[in-house]
């Protein structure tokens, strides 16, 4: 794929941010037209308001807002991984933030009524908090393994991702075997992502880790750029390969934790948003993070939109979708990769 200008990839991407944005707002079980849009958000939420202005307001927008969150969150984390790992094929999950998520949600969900915590199973706010522990907690186990002599390295990183994250699956393969089919069906609603818990207090429990990994990654640029050369000439040009590491896996473990504990496991937009840009406009991680974000918040809601459109009133898991479409895409990538390596 031949590169392409970057100006006007950017307003392209901008502009296909406010069309998922707008279709998000007016789709649904009740449909919006458009140009009742700028009127209902301009008025405000009234406590008296016609469904429109409820439904648009009270569900709608915080499910929109929080689709932007987590999709540029994932796209951001995952494109700092692949330039950090070097590998197009890295994402959030390979350092353990997605699978130790999973893991405290599932302890939660399976296991909460047996313990003495059960008065707190009633909470909303258990499986998010158990899953945002879960993913710190793994992460900094697969960066403790992964470290020598106080440095990360990366092939022992990977290594030790692997054989953690193998670990925990086997952790969540049991206590799947011990749930009920109550439990199960939460269970897999819960590893297969959805959206379907935004509210206006959830979105603000995400806002500040979200925020945390968007703010902090434009900062890392330019390092990103200099490790593609090589950790030494990294070091040479006066970058510190050790904490930009460090940095990175932190940042992925705040912001994609805190999105995971709340929406589930996502899978494939960290993963083919970063390599799809990385062919459209190079892999200039200033240019690469910011697009980053727009692609995956983009994606993110339009496969949001069409779980809860395509089998309305019920509501597909998003996970599900962004699967479906990201797997066959990523293998097409690889195949014409291939045939231009062949050629």
């Amino acid at each position: 794929m031949s590169r392409l200008p970057v100006r006007p990839v950017f307003i392209g991407l901008v502009a296909a941010l406010a069309i998922a944005i707008a279709a998000g707002l007016g789709s649904g079980a009740v449909s919006i037209p458009w140009h009742q849009l700028p009127g209902l958000l301009l008025g405000g939420p009234q406590a008296d308001a016609a469904g429109a202005e409820l439904i648009l307001w009270q569900l709608r927008l915080p499910r929109i807002l929080m689709g932007v969150l987590v999709g540029a969150s994932l796209s951001v984390a995952g494109a700092m991984m692949q330039g950090l790992f070097r590998n197009p094929l890295a994402d959030p999950g390979l350092i353990g933030v997605s699978s130790g998520a999973a893991l405290g949600a599932v302890l939660v969900i399976v296991l909460a009524e047996r313990l003495p915590i059960a008065a707190l199973v009633a909470s909303p706010y258990l499986i998010p908090f158990a899953a945002l522990l879960g993913a710190w907690i793994v992460t900094l186990l697969i960066l403790k393994l992964g470290s020598l002599n106080g440095a990360a390295a990366v092939a022992t990183l990977l290594l030790a991702g692997i054989a953690i994250n193998a670990f925990v699956g086997a952790i969540i393969g049991l206590c799947t075997f011990l749930a009920t089919d109550a439990q199960l069906r939460s269970l897999n609603f819960w590893m297969l992502g959805s959206l379907g818990g935004a509210s206006w207090q959830n979105l603000f429990l995400v806002l500040p880790f979200a925020l945390i990994l968007l703010i902090a990654a434009p900062r890392t640029a330019r390092s990103l750029n200099a490790l593609a050369l090589g950790e030494a000439e990294a070091g040479h040009l006066g970058f510190n390969p050790r904490r930009l590491k460090l940095r990175i896996i932190l940042l992925t473990a705040v912001g994609v934790g805190g999105c995971v504990a709340q929406t589930g496991m996502i899978g494939f937009v960290g993963l083919v948003v970063p390599h799809l840009l990385r062919l459209m406009i190079g892999p200039e991680h200033r240019r690469l993070l910011p697009a980053a974000a727009l692609l995956g918040a983009t994606l993110l809601l339009l496969a949001d939109t069409f779980a809860r459109t395509i089998v309305a009133p019920a509501e597909m898991p998003i996970g599900i979708v962004t699967a479906a479409v990201g797997a066959p895409f990523f293998l097409g990538l690889l195949l014409r990769q291939k045939r231009r390596v062949a050629w």
